[in-house]
């Protein structure tokens, strides 16, 4: 059987891949401190409820992120001949799962606290033997979960471009999600300290549906790349400008008389299957051999590829 090779990332994508990973172990240790800083000023808030599972749930996408980078590289054996790359996908629809129910979850529980009327209160403690109100211990942890997103954030999305890795970008747009929300948990606990009861659970709402809609798009996009979808740009805004170049690249060689390709996604790599019409059968192989070289050097996100001669092509395998 015929197995895929393994797969090293150019130098420049292998040196962000580092980056993206020690981002991602800072990611997992700063959110561990994050969630024990608003668990212990939780309090009554429904907002902060919100938020502190927001944050636990933030822990998923830098944990696949990390899984999935251990196995992604193994090489091809009898039963995998294809490689691991797509426990980066299979990372990427945990993660759109959890948040999906999770949000869902959240959503419920804060609606059903709204139509209830229910006043949740914030108390008092007495940390130094004066009693202090517990919305200025909320706050600050808040504040304290919201900046490092902000910042982590803005650093892992270009690295997430770069290496074309979806897990990566949907931890950008988690830790942009978390500085929104522990923005509208302020909010919350601020409502509730000027009596203005129902801004707690109307924060909790705006929080659950951010997290149900992060959630709903990954997995769409991670189900799709499972259902070999044409492939998308990282972000899912447009089709990957990739299996038109290779048609135009195979196109334009002089033995070749027309041709189709097919690509599929697999984690942050890229398979395709080309179907082609010769001109002539002389010295087929050997032109065969040479487009294959010369078209995985198009783009490194070009792993494999699979090229069949046929005597004509069907309309139907034009498929991209």
């Amino acid at each position: 059987m015929r197995t895929s090779t393994a797969f090293e990332l150019p130098p420049d994508r292998a040196k962000a891949n580092k980056r993206a990973i020690r981002l991602e172990w800072i990611s997992v240790g700063y959110l561990i401190t994050a969630i024990f800083f608003i668990y212990i000023t939780l309090g009554s808030s429904q907002a902060m409820k919100a938020a502190w599972f927001e944050d636990i749930l933030s822990l998923v996408p830098p944990i696949a992120f990390l899984v999935a980078s251990r196995t992604r590289h193994r090489s091809p054996n009898e039963r995998y001949p294809l490689g691991f790359h797509r426990s980066v996908t299979i990372a990427f629809l945990v993660a759109g799962v959890a948040l999906s129910s999770m949000g869902l979850f959240i959503l419920y529980d804060s609606l059903s606290m709204l139509l209830a009327f229910e006043h949740p209160p914030i108390g008092v403690v007495q940390p130094w033997g004066e009693p202090i109100w517990l919305g200025w211990f909320m706050i600050p942890a808040l504040i304290y979960s919201a900046v490092p997103a902000m910042i982590l954030g803005r650093l892992k999305l270009p690295l997430a471009h770069h290496l074309h890795d979806k897990v990566l970008f949907a931890d950008a747009q988690m830790n942009k999600a978390d500085w929104l929300t522990a923005l509208a948990a302020i909010v919350g606990v601020v409502g509730i300290g000027f009596g203005i009861w129902w801004l707690d659970g109307l924060a909790a709402t705006i929080i659950s549906l951010d997290i149900t809609r992060d959630g709903l798009t990954n997995l769409r996009v991670a189900v799709a790349d499972l259902m070999d979808a044409r492939p998308t740009l990282v972000d899912g805004s447009a089709l990957d400008p990739l299996p038109e170049r290779l048609r135009t690249e195979l196109r334009s060689l002089t033995w070749v008389k027309d041709a189709v390709v097919r690509v599929r996604e697999e984690g942050h790599v890229f398979f395709a299957d080309v179907q082609l019409v010769p001109k002539s059968s002389q010295n087929l192989l050997s032109n065969i051999e040479e487009a294959e070289k010369q078209l995985l050097g198009i783009d490194w996100r070009l792993h494999d590829m699979v090229i069949m001669p046929v005597d004509e092509i069907d309309g139907r395998a034009d498929a991209g």
